[in-house]
């Protein structure tokens, strides 16, 4: 603990966002960066507490106050060699992962928690621009090969921890690039593309073969891929989004989110659209249905893409601002979330249910008819009840998108193939050890939990990577 008095005397400063008039013309990142000693004064808060209740919030583990302590001494070495000890990719959590850390923070008691991700991501772009961040293939490989399923996070942090171990690893993705909603679903002025190709040229360069545009299921049978492989781990994340069954459901105009956030993504790295299969916003009344980040992603786009107006409907509650006794210190604060996008320019409204979507004249989406709700307790211990008030009204809308989240892992095709066990959600079902009920079969991330967080889904492929290595470590001894 280099500094015992810096979390006294050193208030939390945060790097910001690019100025909105700035940055809604453009799809560069909109988080900007501290100074290196700014930054090394924020690590200098951490008070390295006798129980980090960061390390515990933490799915991956990560020892903060450790790597705190070595980028306030300005060790950029070491710091990063202490983060990727837990964290196969610190630059994807720097940027995109909610902080479960800092709302463990103890300074987080008094809303000034250290600035973990931040620094996170300070660290990790100082060890690649330094030099330390480098190519290290395996010296030996076991004769052991390994499919993985799904190139996101979960497929990745598989892929990279069983490479590192000496199994020849081949990942499989359907679409045209690795990255999985890493490339495809997170907007670039969140995650710039740049920064998952460079991660990605590390694992080619260690040994991991990729191949794109394959449809595991279609293009390799399911009897194919055991037969040429000693252990497949199922990481194609839960890609089924939760739909809106109402009148006008299918009337143009209505999307999935994912519609429009993978093709603004493809747009922006150069890929052709044609002009009559292109979602934009431009001149239109948008109405996002959901309030989660998804959601906040469709903001932020259809800002950039030149939207009329943003409204953003949820039919939970208004969170509370600030504070929720309900969900106290250290754990995850359920409370209203602002994010970015949001800052913007949107009008978010609470307690809405969609009832149908209204047509003009030449069939497209108009309006959006929506009803007041209530939440009201039942006789069941924290079960909730939707109440509808009856009283409506009509949002103008031009395009509608739907932000509801994602239920769980197609099924048709390998899954089916496969003939894995499903849980009640429809996801892999696995043991303690990521175990599908199909002999040499893992799953990981999404594909075994439904959707989660990107720091969940590396935790989760690193511990089906290591599963998969004392399965195949037993074999050989079998």
């Amino acid at each position: 603990m280099g500094n015992p008095k810096a979390f006294l005397n050193i208030p939390r400063k945060e790097a910001g966002y690019r100025p909105v008039h700035d940055r809604v013309n453009d799809y560069g990142e909109v988080e900007q960066t501290l100074n290196t000693e700014d930054r090394r004064l924020q690590a200098s808060r951490c008070m390295e507490c006798g129980v980090p209740f960061c390390h515990w919030s933490c799915p991956l583990g990560n020892r903060q106050p450790e790597w705190q302590d070595r980028l306030y001494k300005n060790d950029i070495k070491g710091a990063y060699q202490l983060l990727t000890m837990t964290d196969d990719f610190p630059e994807f959590t720097g940027r995109v992962c909610p902080a479960l850390c800092e709302k463990g923070c103890v300074l987080n008691k008094e809303h000034e928690p250290v600035t973990i991700r931040e620094n996170e991501a300070a660290i990790v772009e100082r060890a690649f621009s330094e030099g330390y961040v480098e190519a290290r293939p395996p010296r030996h490989r076991t004769g052991f090969r390994v499919a993985v399923i799904g190139s996101g996070p979960a497929g990745l942090a598989c892929a990279n921890q069983l490479n590192r171990r000496g199994h020849s690893v081949t990942v499989y993705e359907k679409n045209e690039a690795p990255g999985g909603l890493l490339r495809f679903g997170i907007p670039d002025f969140k995650l710039n593309k740049s920064v998952i190709d460079r991660r990605l040229n590390l694992l080619k360069a260690e040994g991991i073969q990729f191949e794109c545009g394959v449809k595991v299921g279609e293009d390799i049978k399911a009897d194919q891929l055991l037969k040429d492989y000693d252990a497949v781990c199922l990481a194609m994340g839960a890609e089924v989004p939760r739909d809106l069954k109402v009148e006008g459901r299918d009337l143009k105009g209505v999307h999935f989110a994912l519609e429009l956030l993978q093709q603004q993504n493809r747009v922006n790295a150069g890929v052709e659209i044609a002009r009559d299969e292109r979602i934009s916003a431009k001149g239109k009344h948008v109405v996002v249905i959901g309030g989660g980040d998804t959601g906040s992603d469709c903001v932020g786009t259809a800002r950039r893409q030149g939207a009329l107006s943003v409204t953003q409907i949820e039919i939970m509650p208004k969170p509370p601002v600030g504070d929720n006794p309900a969900t106290p210190w250290p754990y995850w604060p359920v409370v209203l979330k602002t994010s970015s996008s949001h800052l913007e320019g949107c009008e978010r409204r609470w307690l809405l249910d969609t009832r149908r979507f209204v047509a003009d004249e030449s069939g497209k989406v108009k309006e959006v008819e929506v009803e007041e709700v209530t939440w009201e307790k039942d006789e069941s211990p924290g079960r909730m009840n939707l109440v509808h008030s009856g009283k409506t009204e009509t949002l103008k809308a031009d395009l509608v998108l739907l932000a509801m989240g994602f239920t769980n892992p197609v099924a048709e095709g390998l899954l089916e193939q496969l003939g894995v066990e499903k849980d009640q959600r429809g996801n892999v079902m696995v043991d303690d050890s990521l175990r599908s009920s199909v002999d040499k079969v893992f799953a990981a991330g999404d594909a075994a939990t439904g959707a989660s967080l990107v720091v969940r889904c590396i935790a989760s492929g690193r511990k089906a990577a290591s599963s998969i290595n004392d399965y195949l470590m037993a074999s050989a001894k079998a």
